[in-house]
């Protein structure tokens, strides 16, 4: 998906709701700081809360790029974010556990500390989910608020996330992941067992709506 497509959605789903929404915009869909900082306006134009920028770059060779380089697309962020005085969030993520790096705990506290100074609101390093990772992580960026991705189950809990320090949990695709799932299942016991016994227990046309609705 390109930029345009992505402030199209954007758009539309703020306009969908009352509620504040936080834009995944992923490395800022460019290169340069003056780049990030382009696009960034124009995220804010469609009405999001918060937005995050993340420090990879996409190239399997150089999967992050340099911290100078990382440091000045925040600081650009940052920048492009004040001059609107819109009061959006801008969210600092270093991707270290998702990129393979070698040592991702260490990596991205380097990271994220420096990207608090360089004016990001929240951090986040998508991946950590162990106590004693997501404990350091709070614990070095203290008292900026920490967001935790979890898109598995890792047996910590909401209640537990929030006594370790935890201010914000993101699941990223786990809700659409568990309903594909649910429809891979079904449409397989049909397949193979010409049984629709994968049925049982699904919720009605009205009580999705519902659920939807409130």
């Amino acid at each position: 998906m390109g930029l345009d497509e992505a402030i199209a959605n954007i758009r539309t789903i703020v306009e969908a709701t009352g509620l504040p929404v936080n834009a995944d915009f992923e490395a800022g869909y460019a290169s340069t700081p003056e780049g990030v900082a382009e696009h960034v306006t124009a995220c804010i134009t469609a009405g999001v809360a918060g937005l995050s920028i993340e420090d990879a770059t996409g190239q399997p060779d150089r999967p992050l790029f340099d911290v100078p380089v990382a440091v000045e697309r925040l600081r650009a962020a940052r920048a492009a974010i004040d001059a609107t005085q819109s009061g959006v969030l801008l969210v600092g993520r270093a991707e270290c556990y998702l990129t393979g790096h070698p040592d991702p705990l260490s990596e991205s506290i380097r990271r994220l500390v420096v990207y608090a100074e360089a004016g990001a609101d929240v951090l986040y390093a998508p991946g950590a989910a162990t106590r004693a990772d997501i404990t350091a992580i709070v614990a070095a960026v203290s008292p900026r608020p920490v967001n935790v991705l979890v898109g598995r189950n890792t047996g910590l809990t909401v209640a537990d996330l929030a006594a370790l320090g935890v201010r914000r949990i993101s699941v990223g695709g786990a809700l659409a992941r568990a309903a594909w799932t649910g429809f891979m299942r079904a449409a397989e016991s049909i397949a193979a067992d010409g049984a629709f016994t994968a049925f049982d227990g699904i919720g009605s046309h009205a009580e999705i709506n519902g659920f939807f609705g409130r």
